[in-house]
């Protein structure tokens, strides 16, 4: 089993909405970042990328760029680079338990994203756990990033495991960020158009119960759309497809940024478009490094440019 980020190859730019900072009156000022947003505890739960562009790193990167404290519950171990991944080291479900209570019952929560978690075994942990931690904390932003099958096409989530993720996890999700191939599993059919995405949206919102944010960077052609399915409707984030091969990571990136912006207060849509913007010109800014698709520069807003 190859453990990789899930990459939605290329993400497009966004329309301009609304980005107005909620109230956040009742946070303490000690949780206050710079700008008065919300210091969020967000509690990645995915396995480690040695190469650092996807995974539990890339997670700590967004979430730290975007004014939150990262947490980590370690699923795998990896040996990865830009051009694949040579090893892998699974962690034991009941160590991965043990690493969301040490979180929980210190620090705190106040957003999760789950990245690639395996197998049932896996899954079955983290459901439980989250289950837990949602029922203390009802509202807590659950963004799940269903990690199945990485870039170059390798199978990231073991066959027994599929069941479980859309019995177990999904149906705690606030909302789920699945790439073309991974909806296309989810709903057991192809999708070529948007009117596909829309459908494959509907299909895993009534089936989950979750808001679903469908990126369509494995559409062909220029211009191609992310879609978010809530319960205010249908909403279509159109651009121009951005070019180069470093993007990977970008999936990690985006679902840790979307948790990101939710635990500090954000409604979803303003959350989606502002990941967006953060992953597009972390693309924009992309450093080069590595043989194959290379990493993004999550750091663009302190050190954007840098050579």
């Amino acid at each position: 089993m190859a453990l990789a980020c899930a990459v939605d190859e290329k993400l497009m730019e966004s329309p301009a909405m609304s980005s107005a900072v909620p109230d956040n009156t009742a946070v303490v000022s000690a949780a206050q970042g710079h700008g008065g947003l919300r210091r969020a505890r967000v509690l990645s739960i995915a396995g480690s990328d040695s190469g650092g562009g996807a995974g539990i790193q890339a997670d700590i990167k967004a979430i730290t760029a975007l004014g939150g404290y990262a947490m980590t519950a370690l699923t795998a171990l990896t040996a990865q680079n830009t051009l694949g991944v040579q090893g892998i080291l699974p962690v034991p479900p009941e160590f991965v338990r043990q690493q969301i209570r040490s979180v929980r019952d210190d620090i705190g929560i106040d957003a999760i994203k789950t990245g690639m978690l395996g197998g049932a075994a896996e899954i079955h942990a983290v459901a439980d756990e989250v289950a837990t931690i949602r029922h203390q904390t009802p509202g807590l932003p659950i963004v799940v990033d269903p990690v199945m099958v990485a870039k170059g096409g390798a199978v990231l989530l073991q066959a027994d495991a599929l069941e479980s993720l859309v019995r177990e996890l999904l149906p705690l999700a606030t909302v789920m960020t699945p790439n073309l191939p991974e909806a296309m599993q989810l709903v057991g059919r192809e999708l070529v158009t948007l009117a596909d995405m829309k459908e494959a949206a509907r299909t895993l919102r009534e089936r989950t119960g979750a808001a679903v944010l469908l990126k369509g960077g494995h559409m062909q052609g220029e211009t191609i759309v992310d879609i978010l399915l809530d319960d205010s409707g249908l909403t279509e984030f159109p651009g121009l497809r951005l070019p180069g091969r470093h993007t990977h990571g970008t999936g990690c990136t985006l679902a840790s940024a979307l948790a990101t912006r939710l635990g500090q207060g954000f409604s979803l849509i303003e959350a989606t478009d502002q990941a967006r913007r953060y992953v597009q010109a972390a693309i924009a800014h992309a450093p080069g490094f590595g043989q194959g698709a290379g990493p993004l520069w999550h750091a663009h807003g302190w050190h954007g440019g840098v050579a």
